[in-house]
């Protein structure tokens, strides 16, 4: 399976983008996916991450808990990441990530494949 993601752009504090990750040369429903960001500063890590059997998500990053939502249209082979009231500490390549593991596993860092980022900056 190969990844791509999209969506990202600048956007103000308090603005709201829609991420997609989506797949080709593979069906994504045998796959739980997670959504990671990326900084210099930071390095990456995970956000949150999807399940493949029942859809069930999993934060791995608190401060995103009320304001980003991860979900999955396996008719359309995407996963989406609903990013709502952003923040400047937002900004970040995200990236795509996917495996046949658990959701939780995924967000540990144990997946098969990662996709291409798509960068996010939120600036006023």
């Amino acid at each position: 399976v190969q990844l791509q993601a999209s969506g990202g752009g600048e956007v103000r504090p308090g603005g709201s983008l829609r991420l997609s990750c989506t797949a080709s040369g593979s069906t994504l429903d045998e796959y739980s996916v997670g959504w990671f960001r990326q900084t210099p500063k930071k390095g990456r890590g995970a956000v949150l991450c999807i399940g493949k059997n029942d859809g069930s998500t999993y934060y791995q990053t608190d401060s995103v808990k009320g304001r980003f939502t991860i979900s999955r249209d396996n008719a359309k082979n995407t996963v989406y990441l609903e990013m709502n009231d952003l923040k400047p500490e937002d900004t970040a390549l995200y990236i795509c990530g996917a495996g046949h593991q658990s959701k939780r596993d995924i967000c540990q860092g144990y997946l098969d494949v990662w996709g291409r980022g798509t960068q996010v900056t939120v600036s006023s």
